[in-house]
Formats: structure tokens, sequence, C-alpha cells
């Protein structure tokens, strides 16, 4: 597990933080971040481009010379689409490019774009801000301190207000909330400036429920379609598959003492 130094607003260093390795130490994975980025920026589309047809054309309903006799073309309306003025064929209508991406697939391009920051050494921990007042020339100076150029992404907590107000006038740093984290933004700065508060954790895994073993959890019994009884499987103690033939019913009689039938075919 990777450490880093958490720093001050005036560069000092004020003790080192631990970067989960679920988070900051995975192989990046690059087809999954493409996808998702791409998911991102289709579903920013406003998707409001639209062209009339001949049927939404004003005008046009006069047929614009008589089918036969002129030697000309025949033609049933001036707003067919090889007319000027006319409709559009296949134009763009309104319509939504999002895409759909699972939730675990954006979590893990989130974990991997910060995965790539973390092994450039890109990712800064900041004490506090405590800016007496929003002032742009107070961010400034903290990030010249920090040392950090370029594209910045800063990300702050809601009770960061005056820092959002501080940094939001630069033009290459580009504050935004924890909640509001994803790939797309940290792929596109330099460095990532998080706080304690603001910095992500390792997820926790799932509980167990008390008194349940390995075994019984990773192998279920099987129940019959339609009902919860498990089925035992043939030849289990209690439910025999057939009897023996020691066992056989004693009031069947062997089938050479069996009377003949009444009736035969030989009578």
């Amino acid at each position: 597990m990777a450490s880093v130094d958490i720093r001050t607003t005036t560069g000092a260093t004020a003790g080192s933080v631990e970067l989960p390795d679920a988070v900051f130490g995975i192989e990046p994975n690059v087809a999954v971040m493409h996808q998702v980025v791409t998911a991102q920026l289709a579903a920013a589309r406003a998707g409001t481009q639209s062209t009339k047809t001949r049927a939404e054309v004003r005008g046009g309903g006069a047929k614009p010379w008589k089918q036969k006799g002129t030697g000309r073309a025949r033609q049933g309306s001036t707003r067919a689409p090889q007319w000027k003025g006319g409709g559009v064929a296949l134009g763009p209508k309104p319509r939504s490019y999002k895409q759909r991406t699972p939730k675990k697939m954006v979590q893990l391009a989130l974990r991997s774009a910060l995965s790539d920051r973390a092994a450039g050494g890109n990712v800064v921990v900041v004490d506090s801000w405590g800016f007496s007042g929003p002032r742009t020339k107070d961010a400034k100076a903290a990030l010249a301190a920090l040392g950090v150029a370029g594209r910045v992404l800063v990300v702050l907590s809601r009770d960061d207000e005056v820092a959002y107000k501080s940094f939001r006038n630069l033009p290459d740093i580009h504050p935004i909330l924890a909640q509001e984290l994803n790939a797309y933004d940290v792929l596109c700065s330099d460095w990532v400036v998080f706080t304690p508060a603001t910095l992500p954790t390792a997820p926790e895994a799932p509980a167990k429920a008390p008194g349940a073993t390995a075994s019984a959890a990773a192998t279920p019994a099987a129940s019959a379609p339609g009902t919860g009884t498990p089925v035992e499987p043939a030849g289990t103690p209690g439910t025999p598959a057939e009897a023996p033939a020691d066992e056989a019913d004693a009031s069947t009689p062997p089938a050479e003492e069996r009377p003949a039938p009444e009736g035969g075919a030989g009578e």
C-alpha cells in the first residue's frame, strides 16, 4: 500500500496517509476507461438537431404541372427532397445518445484512472485549505506552494464552499465535489488534489451471515422445480432407488408357478 505526504497550503509536510491498493494500485484497464469516457461524452450531447421532411415543409400541396404532355419529368410536389426548399430525406431527428454502462464498469474506470495518476506521482493530499475568504490569489498561491502545474482537479467536500469559490475562476483548475468524481475528469487533469475527507477509501467486503459456513454457502442444496424441498439423489439411505432382489414381495409367486390363463390359444 503506497503512501503520500499530507501537505499544507504553504507546502510543508503535516504527516502521511496510505493510498488503498484497491483504488490507487490496480492495473489500469484501458478498454474500460475508453468505453466509459465515450459513454459519458455521448450522454452529454443534447441530441436536439432536427430537419423537416417533405410532410413537414409548408406548401407544395398542388401538383406543379400535369402528369403528361409537357415533356418534363413528372412531379407531384415542390416540397420533394430534390426541389430547392423541399424537405430533407433521411435527415437527423431529436434523439438520445445515452449508452447503458454498468456500475461496476464505471467504478473500474475511475479506479483505473486514479491508479494511473498515482503511479505517476500526480496525487496530492492537502490537510485543509483554510482560506479566510474566497480569494483567487490565495488559491493560486496554494497551488504554487504545492508544486502542481497544468490542469489540476481539486476534489472538495460540500463544506469547502470558500475553497470552491477561490478555485472556480482559475482557467486550468477544475473544482469538483467528491460525489461527482469520475474517470473523464481525472484523465483530463495532470494532477488530482484531495483532502483527507475526500480521499477515496477501499470498498468494504460483504458481511457474512452469522453461523454460516463457507461450504454451505458455496454449495446450496438443490431443490425440485417449483418446490423448496431438497431433492435426494437416487440410492441415498432412507429412499432406495429399487428394492434388492432377495427382499422382493414374497406374495408374488415365481413365473413358473403361476397358473396358466384360461381360454388360451391352445384350447
